[in-house]
């Protein structure tokens, strides 16, 4: 399955892309700028 061909070894849950944006929009994340951050648990390295 394509769960099994991911180096997490599972799909993302909506929690997982939830804690990615999460990061976005804290103070913390204010000098980060342009980036694309790729949220699927390895599956494109």
């Amino acid at each position: 399955s394509l769960a099994e061909e991911t180096p997490m070894g599972r799909l993302g849950k909506p929690e997982d892309i939830a804690a990615a944006v999460a990061f976005f929009c804290r103070e913390e994340s204010a000098f980060v700028t342009g980036q694309v951050l790729t949220a699927d648990g390895g599956f494109i390295l």
